[in-house]
């Protein structure tokens, strides 16, 4: 496999501060993408910068909360600004609430958290980087990250955040058909657990979920982040040239 796929690219990143968004941005850099990552908080956004830069490769961050429609369009425009273009976009900004709570009892400031982030946070992200890829001599590829919850399997207590990524799967395959005429190929990658505070039960440590998901997981274990961002790599490439409304799944078998 090359280690340039991205070579001369520039790819946007949202919820790139953190564990999956990180380790996405870091593998595009890594093959030579330069990388615009965003999130609501600026020190996480910088880690991430500062981790890339050390590896030699080429990052600028940007604070913006993407279930703001104008904040997802000044991360586009930040990337064209500084790189001249907006060759890759991966939208892997999300947030779980109300984790435990049976569907009566969902707090509906959880319910309206997740739509506005999972769901119209992506909306917001797919409709900037579609207004500026689709003017593009090569169009662009998105790549959206949503989960083997919701559109593939479902888990007591964690159904609001089921259905926000079910509406994120909807969305890409939607979006996929309406603008790969238009040179933008869209996918989506849905990770199961991960090594991310994010997949562990509450309270849980990483050693704890490992003995748990030993009996929870066909593979025995969980996916890494570098796992699942190599297939967003993948997606995202022209290896995948005829990859258009994909949902790969990634979670060790649980779905199959």
């Amino acid at each position: 496999m090359s280690r340039t796929r991205f070579s001369g690219r520039t790819a946007l990143v949202t919820g790139g501060g953190s564990g999956l968004g990180r380790a996405i941005a870091r593998a595009l850099a890594e093959e030579g993408a330069q990388v615009v990552v965003t999130g609501r908080s600026a020190a996480p956004l910088d880690e991430t910068v500062a981790l890339i830069e050390a590896a030699g490769g080429t990052a600028v961050a940007q604070v913006a909360d993407v279930s703001r429609a104008e904040e997802a369009t000044a991360a586009v425009r930040t990337a064209v600004d500084r790189f001249g273009s907006l060759d890759v976009a991966v939208n892997a900004a999300g947030i779980i609430r109300g984790a435990g709570t049976a569907v009566g009892d969902l707090p509906r400031d959880d319910w309206h958290a997740l739509l506005d982030t999972n769901v119209t946070g992506v909306l917001h992200s797919l409709q900037a980087e579609i207004a500026q890829m689709r003017g593009q001599a090569d169009g662009g590829a998105i790549v959206n990250v949503s989960s083997n919850l919701g559109p593939h399997a479902s888990r007591r207590g964690l159904t609001g955040y089921a259905v926000s990524k079910a509406a994120v799967s909807a969305l890409t395959r939607g979006a996929a058909l309406d603008h790969i005429a238009e040179g933008v190929r869209i996918n989506a990658v849905s990770p199961g657990p991960i090594g991310t505070a994010m997949s562990r039960h509450p309270g849980e440590s990483a050693a704890e979920q490992a003995v748990r998901m030993k009996e929870e997981s066909p593979l025995g274990r969980v996916s890494t982040t570098d796992e699942v961002a190599a297939a967003v790599l993948y997606l995202a490439s022209a290896d995948a040239a005829s990859a258009v409304g994909t949902d790969l799944v990634i979670d060790g078998g649980a779905s199959a």
